[in-house]
């Protein structure tokens, strides 16, 4: 009895012993999770200032001739002559097509010699009406004679209006016989050659546009109104230029000149048009261009490191550092880039500690060691 209870004892006892040591390693195990579950990630936090902002916007443009037209026909006829080449500057006046005169230098000597014709038949009549007149006056004639000689003077008079509407349709007929350019500028790659049948107002002939000085327009917020009027009216100093297709800046500076009357409210955007001095045609009609627009701040705005902000999908993210040293996540609307920082307009305040570098390995709710970032 004795030695089987001491053999249970033993075998009771080290089962005991190893559920007993097997529970301590797991317990420890389990600890060590936790604590590397809670273990702080790294990074680097500044904080969120406000200062004074100077810098450069860009906006998508497009070159605006400020005068732009398609040239028409204004006769039918066959063109006879073409005066200048595909591509060439113009003045204003300068003859560009002919359209076969012959036959409206004919209609305009019809219109003359029925002019003549109607004068000659007027002052026959008149003299007839003096005539009568004279002889009403002894009573030598019928009075009714004297009036069949007053209304043929009166109806001549009429014929002598007519004619002379005639000649004045016929003369500018001839005269639109030669298309010349309604203002200075430089025409493009003509639609017609020589002996092509065109017909009144609407065979396009070409186009011609204006070139210095050229508008360049491009699309602004409807917060930026405001702003943008004071450089319209000087009220406030800017410096204004585009960047090339190749990226080069255009060497002349441009100046606001209109700011159109209504915003979109489909996007929320308005209009504005500055022009530039052209002189070497540089800035093409349609060209895509950036508009580059140097300006300050008239007050101080949150400005962080551009580093900071995440991208996605658009929507613009920061992480913020609160008071438990956990990082949340904070959707932002950004304004200006300045260098290597951006201004935020709104989803942040000044002091708050943001998160700029070690952002990859960081989670909402996580736990972060923070240091300050090297100067």
């Amino acid at each position: 009895m004795n030695k089987n209870y001491l053999f249970s004892a033993l075998v009771i006892g080290s089962g005991l012993f190893w559920q007993s040591c097997g529970s301590k390693d797991g317990s420890d195990k389990q600890q060590q999770a936790a604590a590397q579950g809670q273990m702080a990630v790294p990074v680097t936090t500044t904080t969120v200032e406000k200062q004074i902002v100077a810098g450069v916007k860009s906006y998508p443009a497009s070159a605006v001739p400020l005068q732009e037209t398609q040239i028409l026909a204004e006769v039918t006829g066959y063109i006879t002559k073409i005066y200048v080449g595909d591509g060439s500057f113009v003045s204003k006046g300068q003859p560009l097509y002919e359209i076969d005169r012959i036959r409206y230098q004919a209609a305009v000597d019809q219109a003359k010699a029925n002019l003549e014709i109607a004068r000659a038949n007027l002052q026959r009549v008149e003299k007839d009406l003096s005539r009568y007149q004279t002889l009403a006056e002894q009573d030598a004639i019928a009075k009714q004679t004297l009036d069949y000689a007053l209304t043929d003077v009166n109806n001549q008079k009429a014929q002598v209006q007519a004619a002379q509407a005639a000649l004045t349709t016929a003369q500018t007929n001839l005269q639109r016989s030669i298309i010349r350019a309604p203002f200075s500028g430089v025409v493009g790659i003509s639609q017609v050659r020589n002996g092509a049948l065109v017909n009144a107002g609407t065979t396009l002939l070409n186009t011609i546009s204006s070139v210095d000085p050229i508008a360049v327009e491009f699309q602004i917020n409807e917060r930026e109104i405001a702003e943008f009027v004071a450089y319209q009216t000087g009220k406030s100093a800017t410096e204004i230029t585009v960047a090339l297709p190749d990226g080069t800046t255009y060497e002349a500076p441009g100046k606001v000149s209109i700011i159109d009357r209504a915003v979109n409210p489909q996007t929320g955007t308005i209009t504005v048009r500055a022009t530039f001095n052209n002189a070497q045609n540089t800035l093409r009609a349609g060209m895509n261009l950036t508009m580059n627009v140097k300006s300050t701040s008239p007050t101080e705005q949150l400005i962080i490191p551009f580093k900071a902000v995440q991208d996605q999908l658009g929507v613009y993210n920061v992480y913020v550092v609160n008071d438990s040293s956990k990082a949340e996540i904070r959707p932002v609307q950004l304004g200006l880039k300045v260098d290597e920082n951006v201004v935020v307009n709104s989803g942040l305040e000044a002091g708050e500690k943001i998160i700029v570098d070690g952002i990859m390995n960081v989670r909402p709710g996580v736990q972060v060691a923070e240091s300050a970032p090297q100067k």
